[in-house]
């Protein structure tokens, strides 16, 4: 038996394949890479998502920037809420929003400051505009949206409380 499982093993290393090794081009056969060829289709292939998944993401950009506004005013609100709290009314149209952060000379209980930080432009850049009595309550806070001018449609929209 000893002498048929030393011929086994013998057989099995003669099958034993190697690498061939192409000695005119000074390379083995198997090369690895890509060619010229699949690259441009991977480029080709990034190129149509970003046309797709591109508009959408812009088109999210300017939704952003509303929710920004509509946070910001709402924290207004609260903060002006406080302030009433304490002082008994909500400042008027000349204090505006900075007498959440200093104390205006008619505020006799005012135990400010209401905002941490200063109050902040709109997410285009414009300020926000207070108005007391407001149109449709005790105060309004308004911002005119990404074109600055009252009115307008989608991103140029008046945003108020």
């Amino acid at each position: 038996m000893t002498s048929v499982t030393k011929q086994g093993l013998g057989e099995a290393r003669a099958t034993k394949r190697t690498p061939t090794y192409d000695c005119a081009r000074g390379i083995g056969t198997r090369s690895s890479g890509f060619t010229l060829l699949e690259l441009l289709v991977v480029i080709v292939i990034i190129g149509l998502l970003a046309a797709y998944v591109g508009p959408k993401y812009f088109a999210q950009l300017g939704k952003s920037e509303v929710t920004v506004a509509k946070a910001q005013i709402e924290s207004f609100e609260k903060a002006l809420d406080t302030y009433r709290l304490d002082v008994g009314r909500y400042p008027t149209t000349e204090e505006g929003l900075k007498a959440l952060l200093a104390k205006p000379p008619t505020a006799l209980k005012w135990n400010g400051p209401y905002l941490k930080k200063d109050v902040p432009l709109d997410p285009w850049g414009h300020s926000y505009l207070y108005r007391a009595p407001g149109t449709k309550g005790d105060f309004e806070i308004l911002s005119y949206g990404k074109d600055g001018q009252p009115g307008g449609t989608d991103d140029n929209a008046d945003i108020s409380n």
